[in-house]
């Protein structure tokens, strides 16, 4: 996730307080596909995750003026992402997946987003995106390996199953250095119909202490960082209210929502485009941001010490659950 240049402001908060109906045998099937999420299995993808960037050989930072970069917030040259990659696509391949690398190639920054395809047997042109970036700095265990491995076991979950909807699980490269693969990925996008994404981003840090959640100017929240924050502008408000829905139901993880006006890109709300779901906004597709709030709650963000041991996988476990609740009740399944 990148560094905040300034307060992050979070306007129409707490928009879920009228919450849709869902309708009920949908909220048991979703709720049982989220049931399936193994906390041990989340854990063993994280150590695996972290254990791969420490291991990898960092990213050629001599094209970077370093003289303008906050090496603090962004430590460029301490970025890696080729061991993560090849571990994403080694899982959808076991799985059963068919995968494809969309490769780019640009001027500094070539990149490879990770796809993994499960087709709806009903609307496949309609199509549910799972999305994490997984470039790390350092062991990136809370950024992002905590989301990749949400979104791996997520994979796990739906293999072999069926939806009615398509749903595309998409590793994303280089959001560390501006969205850039999630901005690619959305550009080439065909004429499909994005019904819903989720596109995790920091989701396994907690401290439930008095005063280890930092204020955000606008979102009146709790000053414990026991919570899951999901972002919405307003195309992407009624994904919301049904995750609202659905998580009051299922009581998962505690959920906090808060909707940034029209597409997100105004000018008090700039910071909430901060993450991949961002060029979804942007383009007008709906897109849902799962995140622990990074470093408004947790202290390693973006250093040494973002370790896998400094994570609660029982946190970690409840916000993959009602994640994957949230997919299966967008994308309609799974089906006998």
């Amino acid at each position: 996730m990148r560094a905040l240049r300034a307060a992050l402001l979070l306007l129409a908060v707490n928009a879920c307080a009228s919450r849709p109906p869902v309708e009920e045998t949908a909220v048991v099937r979703a709720g049982d596909f989220g049931a399936g999420v193994e906390k041990s299995r989340l854990e063993a993808d994280v150590l695996n995750l972290a254990r791969a960037h420490l291991e990898d050989t960092p990213i050629d930072c001599s094209a970077f003026d370093l003289e303008q970069v906050n090496l603090e917030h962004q430590p460029v040259c301490n970025l890696t992402r080729e061991k993560a990659r090849l571990l994403i696509r080694a899982r959808f391949e076991s799985l059963g997946y068919t995968i494809s690398d969309q490769n780019v190639e640009g001027p500094t920054l070539p990149t490879t987003n990770v796809i993994a395809e499960l087709r709806g047997t009903e609307h496949p042109e309609q199509v549910v995106v799972v999305g994490a970036h997984y470039d790390s700095f350092h062991a990136g265990a809370d950024d992002n390996s905590s989301g990749v491995a949400a979104m791996m076991e997520m994979a796990r979950l739906a293999a072999g199953k069926r939806f009615a909807r398509t749903i595309r699980f998409v590793g994303f490269d280089m959001e560390e250095l501006g969205l850039v693969g999630s901005t690619r990925f959305v550009r080439s996008l065909p004429g499909e119909e994005i019904v819903a994404s989720i596109v995790f981003d920091c989701i396994g840090y907690k401290d439930a202490r008095p005063g280890a959640q930092l204020d955000l100017p606008g979102f009146p929240i709790p000053n414990t960082g026991d919570f899951i924050a999901a972002i919405a502008n307003e195309q992407s408000r009624p994904r919301l209210e049904e995750l609202y829905a659905l998580g009051s139901r299922l009581d998962f993880v505690p959920l906090r929502g808060a909707v940034a006006p029209i597409d997100g890109s105004g000018p008090f709300s700039g910071n909430l485009m901060r993450s991949d779901h961002a060029p979804f906004w942007l383009a007008g597709h709906s897109a849902l941001f799962i995140t622990d709030t990074a470093n408004f709650r947790n202290p390693h963000y973006h250093r040494e010490t973002d370790v896998p041991s400094t994570l609660d996988y029982d946190f970690l476990a409840g916000v993959t659950r009602l994640s994957a609740a949230g997919i299966a009740y967008w994308a309609e399944g799974p089906l006998p």
